[in-house]
């Protein structure tokens, strides 16, 4: 039955305390051998790579690279058909037969596999110390290689492997420099830092040129292709919305006037509807009752473009969008028949709508079928604005905040509640001269609310 044991990372000896993963040698589910590298890891000293003493099946790492740990952190864990002390005891026996010591680094004592590829890296001339397998308890110290397998491996004949700086090592790593590649000018060929800024000044042009490739490619390919950037998906509500406003936009010629206009007297008279008694009239309301006043005077607003047989539509019913902000975004809940209603009773659709609006449970025959938009965006402290009209509609006017302003009342200066109105439209429909009578009418009734009991 398998056994999981846990690989730490050793004692690596002259006083150093912790290493950092430089690369990860193996992965997840890959099968190692024992005295196999499994890691390789830099010290303040040197750049080594780190055996493992237990041959079986990796299930687990430790660590991403760059990651500093200390001695006696977790490195690996690894499934073994056997107990780790028999695997050592094993190791033992065999000295440096096919088994591999299971006890010491690469570079700093015994191994059988002269064959096997190593990197260039540190290695020491006097006999290596003792070290430790999991951080732990000390084990047996490296053997000395016995007469019948004394040969050196074929990378350094009759000598130490030579010693690459941690420096030379760290300015080609920082600078995505290729050790394996360069040809050392030192004893040895031992690869010094005048070989790593040759070989760095030699790529300098070709890097220049690669950075601007890529730069255009970035450019080209648009912000979202920039480092830093993330990508929102573009679906539910937030997908509905762009498909809309990106249409609205393709199809329909939009313009857009406005008005400042006077609302105290609208606001004392919603106070006095208010202190009459019975349920309480919104603000939204008595704009939405104006709209349909204005849009029976001017029925050219209320209406939509049929592009395939060339013709405008115009409806004799008032269905009356509205924004609304929720937590899912922006959506448009529709007032049936909103020329049908009075304050008290739109006030009572809105309020509705609008929660429904709130916890996400708002209807698709809610959501459609708007033939104006009302767009209140005086609720986010602003004064005007250029909406996208919501399509296939022809007009969305727009509200914005109600404030106190000098304003010349009856001959004289004085501080009243000032209001931005708009009006955007389609000017398929109608000429400025529509949309502008339009707006105007609003704001007569909002400075004179008297003018809406003509249509009542």
């Amino acid at each position: 039955m398998a056994q999981v044991l846990e690989f730490k990372l050793p004692d690596l000896g002259e006083g150093l305390t912790e290493a950092e993963i430089v690369r990860w040698l193996v992965q997840v589910g890959d099968v190692v051998a024992v005295d196999q590298p499994v890691v390789e890891v830099e010290t303040a000293k040197a750049m080594v790579e780190v055996p493992c003493p237990y041959g079986g099946v990796v299930t687990a790492r430790f660590g991403d690279e760059g990651t500093e740990l200390p001695v006696g952190a977790p490195l690996i864990t690894v499934a073994v058909g056997a107990p780790a002390s028999d695997a050592v005891a094993d190791a033992a026996e065999a000295g440096a037969g096919t088994g591999g010591s299971g006890n010491v680094l690469v570079g700093y004592g015994t191994s059988e596999a002269p064959a096997r590829r190593r990197r260039v890296r540190a290695a020491r001339r006097e006999p290596a110390a003792t070290v430790t397998v999991d951080g732990s308890a000390p084990v047996a110290p490296a053997v000395s290689v016995s007469p019948a397998s004394s040969a050196a491996p074929a990378e350094a004949p009759g000598g130490p492997v030579p010693v690459i700086s941690p420096l030379v090592r760290r300015l080609a790593r920082e600078n995505g420099l290729d050790l394996r590649e360069l040809t050392g000018s030192g004893p040895e060929g031992l690869i010094l830092r005048a070989d790593v800024e040759n070989a760095l000044r030699v790529a300098a042009p070709r890097e220049e040129e690669a950075q601007a490739a890529r730069a255009a490619q970035r450019q080209a390919a648009g912000p979202s292709a920039l480092t830093g950037s993330r990508r929102v998906p573009l679906k539910g509500v937030r997908g509905a919305v762009a498909d809309k406003l990106s249409r609205s936009r393709r199809e329909i010629p939009d313009a857009t006037c406005w008005v400042d206009a006077d609302a105290t007297e609208l606001m004392r008279a919603r106070t006095a509807m208010n202190a009459a008694g019975g349920p309480k009239i919104s603000l939204l309301a008595l704009f939405a009752r104006i709209c349909t006043a204005g849009l029976a005077r001017f029925p050219e607003l209320n209406a939509t473009v049929d592009l395939a047989a060339r013709e405008i539509v115009q409806f004799d019913q008032v269905h009356l969008g509205f924004a609304a902000q929720t937590e899912r975004g922006l959506v448009v809940p529709v007032v049936r028949d909103a020329h049908m209603r009075d304050a008290e009773g739109l006030t009572a659709e809105i309020a509705r709508l609008t929660e429904a609006g709130r916890e996400g449970c708002l209807t698709p025959a809610e959501l459609t079928g708007g033939t104006f938009t009302l767009n209140n965006y005086g609720v986010f402290g602003v004064d005007g604005s250029t909406p996208i009209i919501n399509h296939p509609e022809a007009a969305m006017f727009g509200v914005g905040r109600i404030v106190p302003r000098p304003w010349v009342h009856e001959g004289e200066l004085a501080v009243r509640q000032v209001v931005q109105l708009s009006l955007t439209f389609d000017h398929r429909v109608c000429d400025g001269g529509t949309a502008g009578g339009f707006l105007r009418h609003v704001a007569d009734c909002v400075e004179q609310p008297a003018v809406l009991l003509r249509t009542l």
